[in-house]
């Protein structure tokens, strides 16, 4: 027989696991956050004033930690991966190096298809939504997503035209680097950012396609001599966080950080165009030239790589959609 006092007993128990479930829901989380990339480098910045601002706006109740420069052990490539396994909680993911598991975040290294940042803002219109489909499907969330600047050729050697590029080991961040670089003479090598100052010291390599911005972080002027503005691909780091991660955050946690997330972005944007400005400026200083491209240059590099548009569409059809709309609204 149910009883008064059996039922109040009853309902106070349940009431006190209900608020038990709640507190617990909402309990404080402590992630550590993953990158390769050093203190000192803009994206390492966004990721520790994000974490800064979460941690603030949470009460403390969601804390991540940034471990740069690789400290957790995990490479670049890895790092889709790391998140997906729960091996990591967050990390910062560079998505052109990923291509080895998803063909799909490619897409910006694909020749020329950006000529700045306002036209990649344009192409993530249309891309982002596969960007998410390929985190959902790897366990993740993306948080939020940063380009990297302009990118260079950074050489050893003061070349005038596409013929003086022939034979340059150069190394190169991702596949798609490779199947460009080769097709316009050069001998790219793809190495890992971890490895790419030891393979400049022992003379692996007498070149670097990356950003200003890890050039300085490579200190490039202690083995290269010439900065090429070819600004020939593109490439973003994706802040994701492990799916069953994300699950332990309360729903009021869980709409916080994607705000901050979502109000911080733009700011993260412009910090990666001022980081290209006072980059390339600090090359300078250590002694480094800028060698402006000729007309005629890139005119021959964009037609060498120019059946790679089509090749990437081919071998990756769910980039066909996106990529004809971009280039359909900028009228190409």
């Amino acid at each position: 027989m149910i009883t008064r006092r059996n039922f109040t007993a009853g309902a106070a128990t349940l009431l006190a696991a209900g608020h038990i479930s709640t507190r617990a829901r909402a309990a404080t989380v402590s992630w550590d956050m993953s990158t390769v990339w050093p203190d000192g480098n803009f994206h390492t910045q966004n990721a520790m004033a994000f974490a800064e601002e979460v941690k603030k706006q949470s009460s403390g109740s969601v804390a991540i930690t940034v471990k740069a420069g690789g400290q957790l052990g995990f490479k670049g490539p890895e790092h889709l991966r790391a998140v997906r396994d729960g091996l990591v909680p967050l990390a910062d993911v560079l998505n052109i190096q990923q291509v080895g598991d998803e063909p799909f975040m490619g897409v910006e290294s694909i020749p020329f298809l950006c000529g700045s940042m306002d036209e990649l803002k344009v192409l993530h219109k249309y891309v982002r939504p596969e960007y998410e489909k390929v985190a959902a499907r790897n366990n993740q969330k993306i948080l939020y997503i940063v380009p990297w600047p302009t990118q260079y050729l950074h050489l050893k050697t003061k070349v005038a035209d596409v013929e003086g590029l022939k034979n340059i080991k150069i190394r190169v961040p991702d596949k798609n680097a490779v199947d460009m670089l080769a097709v316009v003479g050069m001998a790219p090598v793809m190495i890992p950012w971890g490895e790419t100052i030891p393979a400049l010291a022992s003379g692996a390599v007498s070149g670097v396609s990356t950003s200003a911005v890890s050039g300085v972080d490579g200190k490039f002027w202690e083995f290269l001599k010439y900065i090429y503005p070819t600004n020939h691909v593109w490439s973003s780091q994706m802040l994701t966080v492990n799916l069953d991660s994300w699950k332990t955050l309360g729903p009021d946690q869980q709409q916080l950080v994607t705000g901050v997330a979502a109000k911080m972005e733009p700011g993260f944007w412009a910090n990666s165009l001022k980081a290209d400005v006072d980059s390339l400026n600090r090359l300078k200083e250590g002694g480094m030239e800028v060698v402006p491209v000729s007309e005629a240059m890139i005119t021959d590099i964009r037609a060498k790589t120019a059946p790679q548009l089509d090749a990437f569409l081919k071998r990756v059809p769910a980039a066909d959609k996106p990529v004809r709309a971009y280039l359909a609204e900028m009228k190409r």
